[in-house]
């Protein structure tokens, strides 16, 4: 293969719905730039990370999101890989000096889905006391925020492994991000779909990133034709909130901007406890090209009401 036809190596986490992620971006690459089709051109290598080795305990006690971005990053620094796939909402606040998200694909629904046994339909037909399985401290925070009689019990595994726990009555129910079920094609599992006034979603769910060398032209030139402008402004907006809390899997957050009437956006945001208290929200809207802006403010905003010792 010539140098201008080198190839493109993309590094991945190894679950189904990473594989599926890398795969996409794989196929869009090579409707962009046919001589991508072309067998070898696209080399997809999967990087076990240290978020997908810990099993037993949530990312919060582990250390946080990036567990599932750090070897991958290490990879790409060390010019191992070109570009890595991420689920965005796994990427976190800030990077490493010389790595950028340069491209983001089009997001898909970015609602939160229950899943749960026979006969639940909604949050309210949970029984009181009922044992809701989650890793997530957002999604069960706002669980807790509206019913505090719940018991929420850590819940790792990728999408099969939780849907099969609520099939076998380990716990009665839990929550995952629509997007990835519809990737999957799980969608047969999911009893409802939260509303965002309901459980607003993480920063950037159903939506995927992809990260390169600042200094790579050659990847950053590729990666500029498959980039989804408006989801990347949506992106934008809610990780300037993000930004503005310092936000960590620590720390219960929800964001969701949209597009509004003409070129407008409307954005979202949401703090809360662990426990289900404290909780606050806030809402921006203005032009797209405010987007990290209105995310800033909106982050700012939160933290003042939030007031000292409320991120812990």
């Amino acid at each position: 293969m010539t140098k201008d036809l080198q190839t493109l190596r993309i590094g991945t986490r190894g679950s189904p719905l990473a594989l599926w992620q890398a795969n996409e971006t794989k196929r869009l690459l090579a409707g962009a730039h046919p001589a991508l089709a072309a067998p070898g051109a696209v080399e997809i290598r999967v990087i076990k990370t240290t978020g997908d080795r810990i099993q037993d305990r949530t990312l919060a006690e582990a250390g946080g999101k990036g567990l599932f971005t750090k070897e991958i990053e290490e990879a790409m620094i060390a010019r191992e890989i070109d570009l890595a796939v991420h689920s965005m909402k796994d990427v976190p606040t800030w990077l490493p000096e010389g790595l950028g998200i340069v491209a983001v694909l089009e997001r898909e629904d970015p609602r939160d889905a229950l899943i749960a046994g026979p006969g639940i339909s909604s949050i309210d037909d949970l029984r009181v006391g009922a044992v809701v399985g989650t890793a997530s401290l957002r999604r069960g925070a706002q669980l807790l925020a509206r019913r505090p009689d719940v018991k929420i019990v850590p819940l790792r595994g990728n999408v099969d492994t939780r849907i099969a726990k609520v099939e076998r009555g380990e716990v009665e129910a839990t929550f995952l991000a629509y997007a990835g079920l519809r990737r999957l094609g799980r969608t047969e599992a999911v009893r409802a779909l939260m509303e965002p006034e309901d459980m607003l979603p993480a920063v950037a769910q159903g939506a995927i990133g992809i990260e390169c060398r600042l200094d790579d032209q050659r990847t950053r030139g590729l990666l500029a034709a498959i980039d989804h402008a408006p989801t990347a402004i949506a992106v934008t907006a809610e990780r300037g909130l993000l930004e503005k809390l310092d936000g960590s899997c620590r720390t219960p957050i929800g964001a969701l901007a949209v597009a509004v009437a003409g070129d407008r956006l409307r954005l979202d945001g949401l703090v809360v406890r662990p426990d289900g208290s404290g909780l606050m929200t806030t809402s921006r809207e203005g032009p797209v090209a405010l987007a990290l802006a209105m995310g800033r403010d909106a982050g700012e905003e939160l933290k003042h009401r939030a007031g000292p010792g409320y991120f812990q």
